[in-house]
């Protein structure tokens, strides 16, 4: 039996290790409501070891949209040699802060982006708190990948920026710390965000992908379309059609914005709930990461091969 945390589908990676997984490591970080915990999942053995920093998404869960989510992605990568780092975001449901008097309620973008910092900043809290884990990360192969309000939580550590709704300032910078970057079903330009989304998240109203020039994968599902957000069917596109390059797209065919059943096993907010799209985008994104991160690594190469020559077509690949 295959196990489907594990599944590549068609997509050639390399052999799965045992997995662990510790947590909340409490990271304090001044001024911030309540500390920052983060989640780690890593190869139970292995040393020199790449690492993610995840960012999940809003959504409507208590837990799906926190450290706990996003198994199906997590599960994958740690076992095929990443170290996971998942930060609680502010806007996790079960925190209890969204309808709170804070002014970066109820989507924290700013915060995020900070959150995202502070566990670069205490990597080795981090470490020393994981059992076995110290001494096992390789500190310059670092990246950063995030879905929906994770994707702009990406965006925010890669020059793209948002305007704060209570002041007009802009925000967002280069955090030159994360050697490679993946943007999944991220919100699209803030000038066409027209739909009733704009009165609940005026944080997304002022995002601009000008200043987003670093090398990304930006990932989207080719019916990730709805008129809450934007009439526009091509919105969550734009991290990849607004930026400049070099950049790559990954466009999952008939995939939706959970791109198959991404945020957890089952998780009932999947309308497109299909195991074989999110065997191949976890896949590919290991694949990308692999070869962004380590020279002449081919695994990319080889994974786009994979891709193109199934008899059926279940992604395509662009880049400029």
């Amino acid at each position: 039996m295959t196990d489907p945390a594990l599944d590549a589908a068609f997509i050639p990676v390399s052999e799965a290790n045992a997995v662990t997984t510790y947590r909340p490591v409490v990271v304090p970080v001044e001024g911030r409501p309540i500390d920052l915990a983060v989640s780690v999942s890593a190869p139970a053995t292995g040393e020199n070891l790449p690492v993610i920093v995840f960012s999940h998404g809003h959504g409507p869960s208590n837990f799906v949209g926190s450290m706990y989510g996003y198994k199906p992605l997590v599960d994958f990568w740690a076992s095929h040699g990443f170290v996971v780092l998942q930060p609680n975001h502010l806007d996790a449901t079960f925190l209890g802060l969204r309808e709170s008097d804070n002014p970066d309620a109820p989507l924290f973008l700013r915060n995020r982006a900070a959150d995202l910092r502070a566990v670069l900043d205490n990597l080795d809290l981090i470490e020393s708190t994981v059992p076995g884990l110290a001494g096992r990360l390789d500190r310059t192969k670092i990246a950063a990948v995030g879905h929906s309000a994770g994707g702009n939580t990406i965006g925010l550590v890669s020059g793209m920026t948002n305007i704060d709704p209570t002041n007009g300032s802009v925000y967002g910078e280069i955090e030159p710390r994360f050697a490679a970057r993946v943007l999944m079903a991220a919100p699209g330009n803030g000038e066409d965000l027209d739909g009733q989304a704009g009165d609940f998240y005026p944080g997304l109203k002022g995002s601009n992908f000008a200043g987003m020039t670093p090398e990304a994968l930006i990932i989207t599902g080719e019916k990730d379309a709805h008129p809450f957000f934007a009439s526009r069917a091509t919105w969550r596109g734009d991290a990849f059609t607004e930026s400049p390059s070099p950049k790559t797209q990954l466009t999952l065919l008939e995939a939706e914005h959970m791109l198959g059943g991404i945020s957890g096993y089952d998780a009932a907010e999947t309308s497109d709930e299909n195991p074989e799209r999110v065997a191949v985008l976890r896949a590919m994104i290991w694949a990308y990461l692999r070869s962004a991160l380590f020279t002449g690594d081919t695994s990319w190469r080889d994974a786009t091969a994979a891709l193109a020559a199934h008899e059926t077509p279940i992604a395509e690949v662009t880049t400029k």
